[in-house]
């Protein structure tokens, strides 16, 4: 959560960003006709994961948590839906499982697992291995940085087309109405 020892002030707004996502994003999708199998699914661990589920829980909404056991033992969140938490030993196990389900793949600042699920979306998305989906990233700063899209495409190792895969947002809420909008949901949440 916000509140633990050693979280920067950066970590802490990019938690509630993620609350904020899961509970526009849920609320959007409870109230608009057809969008109701749209479910916050995330990591089902701590920090950022769990802030989602948050959101998406206050919102009255069903969340889904993938964990993955770790010699440090993760648990899953107290936000995800009694019932649907599953648990993974194998990391490639565990993004299959999200990648072949996901209507979207929203990511927010992390660390090499989130590097490594947004890096492994852009590449099943620019290979058709699965149907296009909106990718979008949370902090374009931070994103620009550690995922250098315009760089890799200057030097020819992507196509303009696969830099064009993702969509950034600055907030929680602008994300979820992008998608909201994007999955059929035009009459999503109004900004507050």
């Amino acid at each position: 959560s916000p509140e633990s020892e050693g979280a920067s002030d950066e970590q802490r707004r990019y938690y509630e960003e993620a609350r904020r996502f899961g509970y526009e994003m849920s609320r959007g999708a409870l109230h608009t006709p057809g969008c109701h199998r749209l479910v916050i699914a995330t990591g089902g661990g701590p920090g950022l994961m769990e802030a989602a589920n948050r959101g998406a829980s206050e919102a009255g909404a069903p969340t889904i948590g993938f964990n993955i056991r770790l010699p440090h033992e993760q648990f899953p969140n107290p936000y995800i839906t009694p019932g649907l938490a599953f648990r993974f030993r194998y990391f490639a196990l565990r993004k299959m499982h999200f990648m072949f389900r996901a209507r979207a793949l929203v990511a927010l600042p992390g660390g090499f697992g989130t590097l490594d699920e947004v890096y492994e979306a852009l590449n099943l998305v620019a290979t058709r291995t699965i149907a296009p989906i909106p990718i979008v990233l949370v902090g374009k700063d931070y994103w620009r940085r550690v995922a250098p899209l315009d760089l890799l495409a200057s030097e020819g190792y992507i196509s303009s087309v696969d830099r064009d895969l993702v969509h950034y947002a600055e907030s929680g809420a602008e994300a979820a109405r992008y998608l909201l909008e994007r999955c059929g949901c035009e009459d999503g949440p109004t900004p507050q």
